[in-house]
């Protein structure tokens, strides 16, 4: 997968807008404040290719960017986001469609390796199982974590998500870059 040839195609905001044009689909999802558009900017080596916001909840679409001939597909961030209910609603009705849609190739779930999973990680995991596709879970923020908490942090990710052995479980930092190679590495062998 050639990173450095990556553009921004389109935004879907219902499921006659979604891409079925055969390439295979990445999609990434994650809480609205776990740094999911930091994840694909670091991944890209780019510094404003996903949008970044100040506040959480800035995706509101399912946003499609072609990478070579990959599709990454961001997805609308769950939980905390200062939103009307009416339009978190909006996003998950957005979000079911996308992953009954059967367009998934493989996922990438990002959880904030600091704390335990929450409940809204957990019934995302199970999302992406149901489809049957393959599944990359990144532990994001590890530069936030002391180096001596960083091993029990990435087991308890592990555990709370019922990960096992032969799940592909990423400690990784949009900040510094750590985990981007394997990231990448492990995204290029499922496309």
């Amino acid at each position: 997968m050639n990173i450095h040839k990556a553009e921004f195609v389109k935004s879907a905001a219902g499921a006659k807008d979604f891409l079925r044009d055969g390439r295979p689909q990445l999609a990434f999802a994650g809480r609205s404040n776990v740094g999911k558009s930091s994840v694909i900017n670091r991944l890209l080596n780019r510094k404003n290719f996903a949008r970044v916001g100040n506040t959480p909840g800035k995706t509101v679409h399912v946003n499609y960017f072609l990478v070579d001939n990959v599709w990454l597909v961001d997805l609308p961030g769950y939980g905390y986001a200062k939103v009307a209910q009416s339009e978190k609603d909006r996003w998950a009705k957005l979000m079911e469609s996308y992953f009954r849609s059967g367009l998934i190739t493989a996922g990438v779930l990002i959880v904030d390796v600091r704390h335990a999973p929450t409940g809204d990680d957990v019934t995302m995991l199970e999302w992406f199982r149901s489809t049957g596709c393959p599944l990359v879970v990144v532990a994001n923020k590890l530069d936030k974590v002391k180096k001596s908490q960083r091993e029990e942090c990435v087991e308890t990710v592990r555990r709370t998500l019922a990960l096992t052995e032969t799940d592909t479980l990423i400690p990784f930092s949009a900040e510094d870059g750590t985990g981007r190679d394997a990231l990448l590495a492990a995204l290029e062998a499922l496309v």
